[in-house]
């Protein structure tokens, strides 16, 4: 049978990315810690983690995690039957993307948080590589651009966000003074979210641009649209997060008849407790009114 302090020991580190904030997190020595992960490989006869280069699970390891992380969720729901089990607050690690809690996802669910005593720990990734920490075993749902599932989760589709090339009407006047060319554009300073962020770049195939281009990266979308007004550089912003600037004149559409629309795709473990199950409802029954919607996409379980 599986220890699950040693499990707690292994989640811990992983979550806190390292021996030492794993430690403090638990409460205990690092050198505890340590014992009880080398003591958690020892009867399973296999390393769980990988220590260098960079500290990771093993493809064991990521299934121990998925493992706890659903036995978590579940023992929430017998907190009604037995409260000697823990708080009756349920705390659900969620990977979202930046631009979605900067615009619906905080409104979305905020009535669902409050009514349902559920906190959330929100880790920050970008859409098109959210699932990663599904597959890692990081967190119980996601937020991303994949319609596919990964083994023991189920995918729904939510609806999309509309991206447009917006800048400062300085910034235009500067780069684009006789409109959008491709000379113009291997020269106008961009704004990329990230490494992992490609919509700049599927913005410029769309307009036949396939060469580098100078660009400043931010991730921060908050950070993201001040550069923008700052005349800095122009890039792919929610249309719904610039709705004021661009009512205002303070941000403008370079070029109004491209936009990119995002499909938006929650995922969720299925057999992670009726809380997720509650929020996967909520989150259906909600997306309509802050996402556009997607065409002809069911939901889809893992094979």
């Amino acid at each position: 049978m599986l220890d699950y302090k040693l499990l707690e020991a292994l989640a811990a580190v992983v979550d806190q990315s390292g021996f030492e904030r794993g430690a403090r997190h638990l409460g205990l020595t690092q050198s505890a810690v340590s014992q009880r992960i080398k003591l958690l490989e020892a009867r399973l006869g296999q390393p769980v983690l990988v220590r260098s280069p960079k500290l990771a699970p093993t493809p064991l390891g990521r299934r121990l995690l998925n493992h706890v992380l659903q036995v978590g969720l579940l023992e929430h729901d017998l907190l009604d039957q037995v409260p000697a089990l823990g708080e009756s607050e349920q705390r659900l690690r969620l990977a979202i993307n930046a631009d979605s809690i900067a615009t619906w996802w905080p409104p979305a669910v905020g009535e669902f948080c409050n009514t349902r005593r559920v906190l959330m720990d929100l880790v920050v990734e970008d859409q098109d590589v959210a699932l990663k920490r599904m597959r890692d075993g990081e967190v119980a749902g996601c937020i991303c651009t994949t319609s596919r599932p990964v083994q023991g989760a189920r995918a729904h589709p939510l609806g999309s966000m509309r991206y447009r090339a917006l800048a400062s009407p300085d910034y235009v006047a500067r780069h684009f003074p006789e409109g959008i060319t491709p000379q113009q554009l291997a020269k106008a300073p961009a704004i990329v979210f990230g490494p992992d962020d490609r919509l700049q770049h599927r913005y410029l195939a769309m307009l036949d641009h396939h060469a580098p281009f100078p660009h400043h990266l931010c991730p921060s979308s908050e950070g993201f649209v001040r550069l923008a007004l700052a005349g800095m550089g122009y890039g792919l912003i929610p249309e719904r997060q610039a709705t004021r600037e661009l009512a205002e004149g303070r941000l403008q559409d370079i070029d109004p008849h491209y936009h990119i629309d995002v499909p938006l795709y929650w995922h969720h473990w299925r057999h992670g407790g009726q809380i997720l199950a509650a929020l996967t409802d909520h989150l259906l029954a909600i997306s309509e009114d802050w996402l556009m919607p997607l065409q002809d996409a069911p939901a889809l379980d893992s094979a």
